[in-house]
């Protein structure tokens, strides 16, 4: 009786461990990501054939430098410098100003995926401040073609395929309203931190 009660409780054991096993390792069903932007200006809508893929929040500077403009001083934007997140804070793209080879290295703003560092560089083609949308004293939302593409040096392309990228949600980041007013503020930089949403598209399948 002991012998054939341990046999029973050693195959309940077996078949429950069996039951662990077989459900840690049927294949699970995959869900494609899903990336709705919000609505926007018409001016700055991708145009129709494209379809988001990918949304990054980006948190950095937007960068200026004091120069001579016309009869005297302004400061001029000289690029970007921000870290893009996906939705759990995982660093996925960086953002800055780098010459684009497939334009004679003209400097272009450029986005760099961090894990296999494809790589796409962009021309703004659209702006928009309008008050139904953006903050006040925000940078503009923008939609940007892409302009160049390159796979990462061991072949990744998790960005290469982007065609228009939009810059939405904005906060802050414009240029400081004071401080470039004399000749001796030639040069000087100003970093001003901006958060913003970035939305990338390929063409739509």
């Amino acid at each position: 009786m002991f012998t054939h009660r341990a046999k029973k409780h050693e195959n309940s054991f077996v078949s429950a461990a069996l039951a662990v096993v077989f459900t840690v390792f049927l294949p699970q069903p995959v869900h494609a990501d899903s990336v709705t932007p919000p609505p926007v200006p018409a001016d700055i809508q991708v145009p129709a054939g494209n379809k988001a893929f990918l949304v990054g929040h980006a948190e950095g500077t937007q960068d200026y430098i004091c120069l001579p403009s016309g009869s005297g001083f302004a400061w001029t934007f000289f690029g970007p410098q921000a870290t893009l997140f996906n939705d759990n804070d995982k660093q996925i793209i960086t953002h800055f100003l780098s010459p684009n080879p497939f334009e004679a290295d003209a400097s272009r703003v450029t986005w760099q995926q961090s894990q296999d560092t494809s790589t796409v560089w962009g021309a703004g083609i659209a702006s928009s401040s309008d008050p139904d949308f953006v903050q006040p004293g925000a940078i503009p939302w923008l939609l940007v073609q892409v302009v160049g593409a390159q796979d990462g040096p061991t072949g990744g392309g998790k960005l290469t395929e982007t065609t228009f990228i939009q810059r939405l949600n904005t906060s802050g980041g414009t240029a400081p309203s004071a401080g470039c007013d004399l000749s001796t503020d030639i040069g000087k930089k100003a970093l001003v931190r901006y958060t913003a949403d970035y939305f990338f598209y390929k063409q739509d399948d």
